[in-house]
């Protein structure tokens, strides 16, 4: 799979845009967040590797996407390993103390659903927090036969992110 193949590919699930509100039944749901430091020199800068993809790279993928910096409609194609995950970003935050994107699953990836990436920044006490919040179903049958060993891959890779900003 190569990221050219992703243009036009429809998105695998209904629920665009949950991870932003009230994540949707029937899925597996990720809520988490830490603290990664504190001011608002380091915010910005978490800022900026979360929108160049700086989760995804530092928790360990080989990232490929159409656009530099983190846009709606950017296709990413992100590899562990022999794996492959196509998606495209939904939608993107970027406020005065938040900052992050979305992306969704496109046919070929092994779950069904939708990952935010962000940092937040609490001026009362200028602590600065990495955010993943997700929803996601096995799409494949390998997924769904390997759903305990994919769900402990999802928890190792999701503290990864939370960690390398």
């Amino acid at each position: 799979m190569k990221l050219s193949d992703l243009a036009g590919r429809p998105l695998t699930y209904a629920e665009v845009g949950a991870t932003a509100a009230d994540l949707p039944a029937g899925y597996h749901h990720v809520r988490l967040s830490s603290r990664i430091g504190s001011g608002r020199p380091r915010f910005e800068q978490a800022a900026s590797a979360v929108m160049h993809y700086g989760m995804l790279r530092g928790a360990g993928l080989r990232v490929a996407a159409t656009t530099e910096v983190a846009e709606v409609g950017t296709d990413v194609l992100g590899r562990l390993g022999p794996f492959a995950a196509p998606c495209r970003v939904v939608y993107v935050v970027d406020e005065l103390n938040r900052r992050g994107f979305a992306y969704g699953s496109l046919p070929g990836h092994a779950v069904s659903g939708e990952e935010m990436f962000g940092v937040r920044y609490e001026p009362a006490d200028e602590s600065v927090h990495a955010e993943v919040v997700a929803f996601s179903t096995p799409a494949t049958w390998w997924s769904q036969i390997g759903a305990p060993v994919a769900s402990l891959i999802q928890r190792v890779i999701t503290q990864r992110y939370l960690s390398v900003v």
